[in-house]
């Protein structure tokens, strides 16, 4: 049902300087493959095939990496190293890339607005890569879970997981009515709030599936904090007309947005998937 997929990745990484100095963050490497690639995993698994991503100035490297090198895989034709590309080499045959600019670094919901002529009059997911997750081996994928919540509830969806109360003023907070199976009806957000002020530890994590109205929601929300237009508000005001729906995903995330987050998160890939699936070859 949910064919379109939005990758906002015009930041610019200003916390892994100085590797980020000429190599957009959703370059970098969690082991051999690309932090954005496994985003574009994630959601080519629950069914989506036409990829929409909002960059900026010095992002070419996403294009490029999206697209075949006819030099280098002429160069290693015939030879073992051949099989190390059939990952991308399948992305890049069944499925569609185009590609936007973010002129200003507005916030998240005006990144998001910048990507609406690339995701049309459709509903779509946004992925933030910097968000890695992985969950156990056999079971769906974030991105699957909440389109399969999306074909029963047929709203935006927010992923959430709990966090520390003192960590609440790094994420969007959601209060809301329970459902079942960790789903929540939201009757609250709040963007960064301090710890005495959140609503909840309920944070909202980079995995959405948005219904094609938040465009103009988004274009009539105004900037809030940090002086940008932030999703959360906008979320909200749909939130209030009508559903939005929060969900305690099964999983585990990966804060690759901080150094100690990306360490983490390539120890844990070269350990449980890296090494196995090399295991797997011999």
């Amino acid at each position: 049902m949910i064919k379109k997929c939005l990758f906002p990745v015009a930041g610019y990484g200003t916390r892994f300087l100085p590797a980020t100095k000429a190599m957009p963050k959703e370059i970098l490497p969690i082991v051999n493959k690309p932090l954005v690639q496994y985003g574009v995993e994630e959601a080519s698994e629950a069914g989506m095939n036409e990829f929409g991503f909002v960059t900026g100035r010095g992002k070419r490297a996403i294009e490029d990496h999206f697209d075949i090198s006819y030099e280098l895989e002429h160069q290693i034709a015939g030879t073992g190293k051949e099989d190390l590309l059939t990952s991308i080499r399948d992305l890049i045959n069944n499925n569609t890339f185009a590609f936007t600019r973010q002129n200003e670094m507005k916030g998240l919901g005006h990144a998001i607005l910048t990507g609406r002529n690339l995701m049309g009059d459709n509903p779509f997911a946004v992925v933030l890569a910097d968000d890695f997750c992985v969950v156990p081996e056999g079971e769906d994928g974030v991105l699957t879970q909440m389109a399969k919540l999306y074909k029963q509830f047929r709203c935006s969806i927010v992923a959430i997981e709990e966090v520390p109360k003192d960590q609440t003023h790094k994420y969007g907070v959601i209060a809301g009515e329970p459902m079942k199976d960790g789903l929540y009806r939201i009757t609250d957000m709040v963007e960064k709030p301090s710890p005495d002020k959140a609503p909840s530890n309920l944070a909202i994590i980079g995995r959405y599936i948005l219904t094609p109205d938040i465009f103009e929601i988004i274009e009539n929300t105004k900037p809030g904090k940090n002086g940008e237009v932030q999703i959360t508000d906008a979320l909200l005001e749909q939130a209030k007309n009508g559903c939005v729906l929060a969900y305690q995903f099964k999983g585990k995330r990966f804060d690759c947005g901080s150094i100690e987050g990306f360490v983490e998160a390539t120890n844990y890939v070269y350990e449980n998937i890296y090494k196995k699936n090399r295991d797997k070859k011999k």
